[in-house]
């Protein structure tokens, strides 16, 4: 599955997030934004104030804000909610690409819906 990743160039935990990405079979184009670029797009493409982080991607349609889990990816792709995308707001420790899943604060994974609403489409207990 192709998907379209914006990152700071200088964000290492971008970087492993795609390569966890990768590792479960998505073919991840990568584009180096500069801050205000990143953060320009992340507006232009509907992210909300509340659900923004570190890196903003697209796939099929769908915006994927954050260290979200790939098999939530792979979810919002089956079900094909009306939908702009997930998010995983700020970067929680031991999200995708944040550190040891092991270690792991508690955080949840929100469905943005394409009035701004958001809700819960996943969540993860502290490990």
């Amino acid at each position: 599955t192709a998907i379209r990743v914006m990152k700071d160039p200088n964000c290492g935990c971008c970087a492993a997030w795609i390569e966890i990405l990768e590792a479960k079979g998505f073919a991840a184009d990568v584009e180096l934004l500069d801050f205000d670029a990143l953060q320009a797009h992340k507006v232009a493409s509907g992210v909300p104030a509340g659900m923004v982080s570190c890196h903003t991607a697209h796939v099929e349609g769908y915006i994927i804000e954050g260290h979200v889990p790939p098999e939530d990816i792979r979810r919002l792709l089956a079900d094909r909610p009306v939908a702009l995308g997930l998010s995983v707001p700020g970067m929680p420790y031991g999200s995708p690409g944040m550190g040891p899943e092991s270690e792991r604060e508690a955080y949840v994974v929100h469905l943005i819906r394409k009035d701004g609403a958001v809700e819960v489409f996943n969540s993860y207990d502290a490990g």
